[in-house]
Order: structure tokens, then C-alpha cells, then sequence
């Protein structure tokens, strides 16, 4: 048995949400499933860490695909061909893009299609390459993965596709996010928050993760309470940062309180999470929303948002606000650093809560349905 693997987002040191599901994924199905041949297809040279079993063959194709002329080029003319020559039972790809001219059965998982709902948050070529083929993808493809019931409900009502063809399975946590000793925190703050106690946000920033209003009501917070030392650390790459967030946080009267630490590697940036006062994960809009289990995993309260999968995932463990209201997400800042009681009654819910995501059941569940579809599409 043989399956072709998209992946082409396990890059090292730059695992986004979508790269983390992969690895977490990919890692634990390669290494149950001994008896499966797996052909990874790297879009540029990988490290090693990525091969993670004997049965395991990894490729190299170029081009890198760093733009929607090159995606086309790798997944219309030059994936294609390496499929062929592989000629595997199955392709999977854990991103959602497929080519969409082969005839071998495909299982794709779309986290999400933001795109749809927001397309001007993103440059306008991804945003009309998105829209003219993630539809084509869900159609084409024999089985589609997505991560929540949100995620799963929007794919059915835009793309028409029958509910049947699509399983969700939930994201899990990496075992690196654990809580810290307090000795920790205090050698975190200090070389990160001048010693200060911090709120904390992780993502790319994407226009549809809501910085400018994060910045806002952060700036309010402040204002209320002038003599607190709290600072706002900000973890992600600043590449879609937009004019009109920069110019609100000039404008900002407690810009100074704000640290901009950009993209980091995860065993640091698992150790910031555990020492922060809060996780403030208010976006937009989110097929799942990692950051707020592995947050909750840290032992750290959550002020999230009551848009799209975030309700979904937090559950009753977080402060669930407005995302489009500043004064809402201030006033569950102010909770937070106000209400101990709260604090932890929020950090004991979020244990229970977290017993639900577990990367070995996702990853087992998604096993099964590439095994399925090959013996249901008669490969095998």
C-alpha cells in the first residue's frame, strides 16, 4: 500500500497551524502504520526531523511555492507527473490543495475557507486563486478532513457538498505546551516583559486576526488603569501587517507597553504561552484556533472570540467576547487581571476542557479514513 503526502508546509522552524496539524499527524500515522509506503513531497529541501520512520520516501519538487503562479505550476503540471511516476493507492494532502487532474483518489482537509467570507483581508491573486479552486478541490476530492463543525457546516452550505464526504476530526496539542514553575515565568518575564506580568497574542498577522482591535482595546485597558505594568507581547510575522493597524498603534498612547517578538521557535514560544497572564486570541474568524487549547494545556486563561469555530472550541473555558467591540475585549482584560478567583476557575475548566483535543485519536481517525478510501476506490 502506497500514499503520496502534500508536505510541502513542514518547513523547520516555521510550523503555522496548518504545518502543526501535518507534522503532528503525518508523525504519529507514519509510524502506526509500518505496513503503508508513504512518498512525502517537499516543495524545497527538508530536515530530517520530518522523516519520521523507515517507510518513509522523501521527494524534492521544485518549484517552492511561494506564490499562486507557482502553486499552479506545482500542483497543475509538476505534481501531477510525480504522482504518475509514483503511482501511489492514495494522495493526501493535509493543506487542501490537490491537482486537480489525476485520477488517483485524493483526501484532502480544508481547515477553513475564510477566503469566502473575507477575501479583501488577503493580496487579491491568493485571494481569486482561493476562491477559483478550494471549490473545485472539495468537489474533486473523494473524502474531505476539516477540523471543526463550524468548519465542516461552512463547507457544506458554500460548496454544496454532501455532509457524508466530510469527517471532522479535531486539531490536538503538542505535548511541548505544559504549565511552568512559577521560577520560570519570573526568568521569562524578565527577559521578555522587563519583568512585568504580560497578556499575550500568537498568530500570523492576518488582517481577519483583528490586531488593530487587540492594539485598541489593550489602549484602553491601559488608560483605565495607568498604574498597572501589565504589557501586551505580540508573537507572529508582522508580513500582512496592514497601514491602517500601524497607524492606530502610532497613535497609540501606550504603544510602548506593546513587544512585537515576531515569528519565534516553538520551544520558546511554548515557554512565553506558560509564563503569560491571559491568551487574548480574538479574531475574526478561525476554522479551529490552536492557540487556544495550547494555552489552556499552558494553564493560562483564554479571552477569545464568539465568531466563527472559536465558541466551539473553547467551550465554557474562556471569556468568549465581541471581536468587533474594543470595549468588550477590554472588559475581559480587566477581568483577568483583576479577578483571581476567576483566573482559576477558568485555567481548572480549561484542564477538562482539553481532554477532548488529542493528536493520537485525530491522527488514528484519519488513518482510518485513508485506508477506507483506498479500499472503497478500488486500489487495493
Amino acid at each position: 500500500m502506497r500514499i503520496a503526502v502534500n508536505t510541502r508546509l513542514l518547513i523547520k522552524n516555521k510550523l503555522d497551524g496548518i504545518g502543526r496539524f501535518s507534522f503532528e499527524i503525518l508523525k504519529r500515522i507514519t509510524t502506526n502504520h509500518p505496513e503503508i509506503e508513504f512518498h512525502f513531497i517537499f516543495d524545497r529541501p527538508f530536515s530530517s526531523e520530518f522523516i519520521f520512520s523507515k517507510n518513509i520516501i522523501p521527494h524534492i519538487l521544485a518549484p517552492q511555492t511561494r506564490h499562486p503562479i507557482l502553486w499552479w505550476i506545482w500542483f497543475q503540471i509538476r505534481l501531477p507527473k510525480l504522482i504518475k511516476k509514483i503511482n501511489p493507492d492514495l494522495f493526501f494532502s493535509p493543506d487542501g490543495f490537490m491537482p486537480t487532474q489525476i485520477s488517483t483518489p485524493t483526501v484532502i482537509t480544508i481547515h477553513d475557507i475564510n477566503f469566502e467570507h473575507r477575501p479583501k483581508d488577503l493580496a487579491w491573486s491568493h485571494s481569486f486563486f482561493y476562491r477559483k479552486y478550494f471549490k473545485q478541490y472539495a468537489k474533486l476530492s473523494n473524502h474531505i478532513i476539516t477540523v471543526s463543525h463550524f468548519s465542516k457546516k461552512d463547507i457544506i452550505e458554500k460548496y454544496a457538498i454532501d455532509q457524508s464526504k466530510i469527517s471532522v476530526m479535531y486539531n490536538g496539542i503538542s505535548n511541548i505546551f505544559t504549565e511552568i514553575p512559577e521560577k520560570e515565568k519570573t526568568k521569562i518575564k524578565n527577559q521578555y516583559s522587563a519583568g512585568c506580568d504580560f497578556f499575550l497574542f500568537i498568530g500570523s498577522l492576518h488582517k481577519r486576526k483583528n490586531i488593530r482591535n487587540l492594539l485598541l482595546a489593550f489602549d484602553i485597558y491601559k488608560s483605565c488603569n495607568p498604574k498597572s505594568k501589565n504589557k501586551l507581547i505580540i508573537i507572529g510575522n508582522k508580513k500582512w501587517w496592514d497601514k491602517k493597524t500601524e497607524n492606530d498603534f502610532k497613535n497609540m498612547k501606550f504603544r510602548s507597553e506593546v513587544i512585537f517578538l515576531g515569528s519565534i521557535e516553538d520551544n520558546i514560544m511554548k515557554s512565553i504561552l506558560a509564563a503569560a497572564k491571559a491568551l487574548i486570541f480574538t479574531s475574526i474568524f478561525e476554522g479551529f484556533g490552536l492557540p487556544i487549547i495550547e494555552a489552556m494545556k499552558s494553564g493560562v486563561p483564554v479571552i477569545t472570540s464568539n465568531t466563527s469555530a472559536m465558541p466551539e472550541v473553547a467551550g465554557n473555558a474562556a471569556l468568549i467576547v465581541n471581536p468587533h467591540d474594543i470595549n468588550d475585549i477590554n472588559t475581559a482584560i480587566q477581568k483577568i487581571d483583576t479577578n483571581n478567583e476567576l483566573r482559576s476557575e477558568l485555567i481548572q475548566k480549561g484542564k477538562e476542557r482539553i481532554k477532548i483535543f488529542d493528536w493520537k485519536k485525530t491522527s488514528d481517525g484519519i488513518g482510518e479514513i485513508l485506508k477506507k478510501q483506498i479500499h472503497t476506490n478500488g486500489k487495493i
